[in-house]
């Protein structure tokens, strides 16, 4: 077994949450532990089960087996965004010295050069947030109106600056960016709605951020059968378009509920539009759902209908 490199020598830091996926961490941590660089990188796993922590036993084991530099710890606080606080806020403590923090989820698996790849195009194009692709693997078959929905699609095309990437299952964070802004990091008012993610990265946006969409650092994420479904897929359309709203609702400024509304407005005419002609264009039904059912989950926070998707059955 190898000796550890010291915490301060660590140049990169991958943050791993986990909640309730042991078997599928492990292959996940394997993939990061395949990853060949020419930095020392560190593993860092939240795992968000206070009541029974497996993945935080099979994290422990599995790296200490391979003498790679990691942290391991429990959040018992539920929710997605008390995880991904905690992965983020540990691997700036514990690794004073790493520049770049990334993330992978527990059901992904990254590419041999992932890693390589997300830390070099933060260096070569001082970009601040760096997300690559993320391609789905259906863990069951899967017909192609549920396989060529816009949920399951990632940003085309080559690698370059973009004004903002949505998601955290694939990014790079700077460590500077972390120092400036306030903790939590994720809004806790995300924990069980999900899109903290995106609402950090609107902030990040807002403060002057450079984004970087890295076509070559590509992860593999797994669809388990039960979102490879008309009604999964439905509700989850709705439920972005939920987040927009509250989104908007954040960061609108003064009269920010006036202008909530009026975009909501809008937003149903051109997402009925939008269905349309989707439909017209490909006949799948379930593809063309999308963008209406966008429009017509912004309504719901107005009404003070949130779901609660991630909100832990006990």
């Amino acid at each position: 077994m190898n000796q550890p490199t010291p915490a301060a020598a660590i140049e990169a830091v991958v943050c791993i949450p986990t909640f309730r996926r042991p078997e599928w961490l492990q292959r996940t941590l394997l993939s990061v532990l395949a990853q060949k660089t020419d930095f020392p990188f560190a593993v860092v796993v939240i795992d968000n089960d206070g009541a029974n922590p497996a993945g935080a036993s099979v994290a422990r084991q599995l790296l200490s087996e391979h003498g790679i530099a990691h942290a391991v710890d429990v959040e018992s606080q539920q929710g997605n965004c008390h995880a991904i606080n905690s992965a983020f806020r540990l691997a700036l403590d514990r690794f004073p010295g790493a520049r770049h923090l990334l993330m992978i989820d527990d059901d992904e698996t990254a590419a041999d050069a992932w890693l390589q790849n997300m830390v070099e195009a933060a260096r070569t194009n001082e970009a601040d947030i760096v997300g690559g692709p993320v391609i789905r693997t259906f863990e069951t078959a899967a017909p192609a109106a549920i396989r060529n929905h816009s949920l399951f699609g990632s940003i085309d095309g080559a690698s370059r600056a973009v004004p903002m990437i949505h998601g955290s299952g694939n990014c790079l964070i700077r460590r500077h960016v972390f120092e400036r802004m306030p903790f939590p990091f994720f809004d806790l008012r995300f924990n069980f709605l999900g899109g903290g993610d995106m609402e950090f990265f609107t902030r990040c946006r807002l403060a002057g951020f450079r984004f970087w969409w890295c076509a070559e650092a590509v992860i593999q994420e797994t669809v388990p059968a039960d979102r490879a479904n008309a009604k999964w897929l439905m509700t989850r359309s709705i439920r972005t378009g939920s987040i927009n709203c509250v989104i908007d609702r954040l960061h609108m400024g003064a009269f920010a509920t006036p202008k909530v509304i009026a975009k909501n407005l809008v937003s149903l005419g051109l997402g009925l539009a939008r269905s349309m002609v989707i439909l017209a264009h490909t006949g799948q039904v379930i593809p063309a759902t999308h963008p209406l059912l966008m429009s017509v989950g912004r309504m719901a926070p107005l009404l003070g209908l949130l779901p609660k998707p991630y909100e832990a059955k006990s």
